[in-house]
């Protein structure tokens, strides 16, 4: 049986929530547009739905190899990018930059990718439009919204990175 990490959106304050997993029970923050079921590129929404955890991606020159149960790591390079273009053929998948359609970087001077675990959203097959580069993440010390990521403090998120496997899915729902 899957092990399930559930993020519950806040009905009052939908661009935040709670991380639940085993006895962590943590805020975290949600899309800027809050939680959708129909995800579009550049919503800004975090998506509902239970998606695997793919990959740790994390910075070596600022971590050393993160402990988990197994789940698949990648060091982080200033190279490495993520392409949000619906019009490219490599879309919402990791890119090596310059890369000519749009991206996003991966390497970013802030530490909100420092930890960075691949969702499996989208992914299989990938639909052109419905969103790309959704991530378990570090989050902004006041919380704020992200652009469609789950992001919670690197404490917590070390703790659950501790607990992860490759059997883990995240699951992300509304609150009742």
């Amino acid at each position: 049986m899957d092990d399930l990490i559930e993020v519950l959106a806040e009905a009052r304050r939908p661009t935040r929530g709670v991380l639940r997993h085993r006895s962590l029970l943590v805020p975290c923050a949600l899309g800027r547009g809050g939680v959708r079921a129909d995800k579009r590129e550049g919503d800004g929404a975090t998506p509902l739905g239970t998606f695997p955890m793919r990959r740790l991606w994390y910075r070596a020159d600022r971590f050393e190899p993160p402990s988990t149960l197994g789940l698949p790591a990648r060091v982080i390079r200033r190279e490495d990018g993520w392409c949000d273009d619906p019009a490219s053929p490599e879309y919402n998948r990791p890119v090596i930059l310059p890369h000519a359609a749009r991206h996003e970087r991966l390497w970013r001077d802030d530490a909100l990718y420092d930890l960075v675990v691949e969702l499996g959203y989208n992914d299989d097959p990938i639909v052109a439009g419905a969103g790309s580069a959704i991530f378990l993440h570090v989050a902004r010390p006041d919380y704020g919204p992200t652009e469609g990521c789950v992001a919670v403090a690197r404490v917590d998120l070390l703790r659950l990175l501790g607990e992860t496997g490759p059997d883990v899915r995240l699951r992300v729902a509304a609150m009742a």
